[in-house]
């Protein structure tokens, strides 16, 4: 089966799945990507098929062009495929062009648009947070006014909390909307702010059917990570999922309502102090930050591959949860290039034991903006509460410090 695979930038996480599918039996893969051919890993150039330089891989004439171009110099393209979240209306809409299988043009427009889809899970009865679309700063007004401060704004098709900002009264308001100012080519989503817990739920479906089901605990929110630079983030995936059928029935009444039928989906939620439960937003694709990792540790399967089957085979089989898993993300403060790491021989001498991967950032490197910071530390164990309290210990043990 010829596989195309668009990767618009031939980045780490990116190439983990990109391994991952041209490993699978039967499968010549392709890629097409906007960076040359050149800065292909050079274990990886021989295992392909073909390549084809993208302009925009985001433009889905441009993909459809590609897919073409590589069915004529190597095989009919049998699967176009990809793992980001900003690709995959493109990717439907140019699946629908080719006439190749995948998700649809409309659940693809249900995932990306944000507004959009809280409105559809709102019809449905479904918990989410209360949100308005504004095309212009006094519509923005009246949205602030009828939902009540703090509000949370955002792009519409956002990913990974980029340029999102909490807002919690008039002047922060009026801040954002002469920095931001809305108009109606770019609408801002205003939704109330949610409190509690703040979680995700990924899962994998086939023909509708939700075979397998996840879930992690941020800790704490990434929001509250961008606004404080001197936390560092953590994930914990428990090893028990009791406690979690709320959010395993409305993760699936969720996905059905958007339309998915076969893929794999993350979901951000939040529990909220009283209990009950609210739906943040959705994605139709394997999760990041190191999501993947850490499924694949926690059950002891290679998810990469489990992904790559899934979106060209249809096919899973569902694994059991044998550990506990958490990722530490190492973030110094402020800005600048990486002068030194504390700490590393304390927590090598008390967690070490729990590692199962690492990647910490290069002294002289310059540091990354965001909320998972220049490296990460995940740990593994068969029990959820020590694998919590290692995950805790590990961000006061290591210090990034950035000149």
């Amino acid at each position: 089966m010829h596989v195309v695979f668009v990767v618009p930038f031939l980045m780490e996480a990116t190439l983990r799945f990109v391994r991952a599918a041209a490993a699978l039996p039967g499968v010549a893969l392709s890629i097409a990507s906007q960076d040359a051919a050149a800065k292909l890993p050079a274990e990886l150039a021989p295992r392909l098929a073909g390549y084809h330089r993208l302009e925009d891989a985001f433009d889905p004439a441009a993909l459809v062009r590609a897919a073409r171009d590589l069915g004529r110099r190597v095989a009919p393209v049998e699967r176009l495929i990809g793992s980001l979240e900003q690709l995959q209306e493109p990717l439907a809409v140019a699946c629908a062009e080719l006439g190749l299988p995948g998700l649809g043009v409309t659940p693809a427009r249900n995932f990306r648009d944000k507004a959009r889809m809280k409105d559809i899970l709102r019809a449905r009865g479904l918990p989410c947070a209360r949100h308005g679309l504004a095309g212009t700063p006094a519509a923005a007004r009246e949205v602030v006014a009828a939902l009540g401060f703090p509000v949370v704004a955002k792009p519409p098709a956002g990913a990974g909390a980029a340029a999102t900002y909490r807002i919690d009264g008039a002047e922060r308001l009026e801040q954002y909307l002469s920095r931001y100012p809305p108009r109606p080519g770019a609408p801002v989503l205003i939704e109330e702010f949610l409190s509690g817990t703040e979680h995700s739920f990924d899962s994998i479906a086939i023909d509708g059917r939700i075979l397998w089901w996840s879930v992690s605990r941020y800790m704490p929110a990434p929001l509250t990570v961008l606004e404080n630079p001197w936390i560092q983030w953590c994930v914990l995936l428990p090893r028990e999922l009791d406690g979690y059928e709320d959010i395993r029935a409305a993760g699936a009444e969720s996905l059905g309502a958007l339309g998915l039928v076969t893929g794999m989906t993350h979901m951000e939620w939040f529990r909220r102090p009283d209990g009950s439960l609210a739906i943040s937003e959705v994605a139709a694709r394997p999760p990041g930050a190191q999501f993947t990792s850490l499924l694949s540790f926690a059950h002891d399967r290679d998810f990469y591959s489990a992904w790559a089957r899934l979106v060209i085979e249809a096919k899973f089989v569902a694994p059991e949860r044998r550990y506990a898993v958490g990722a530490a993300y190492v973030r110094g403060q402020g800005g600048g290039r990486v002068r030194a790491i504390h700490g590393l021989d304390v927590a090598q001498r008390e967690l070490g034991a729990l590692v199962v991967e690492a990647k910490l950032p290069a002294v002289g490197a310059v540091h990354p903006a965001g909320y998972e910071g220049a490296g990460y530390v995940i740990l593994r164990h068969p029990e959820t509460a020590v694998v919590e309290a290692a995950l805790k210990r590990i961000v006061t043990l290591i210090r990034v410090e950035l000149a």
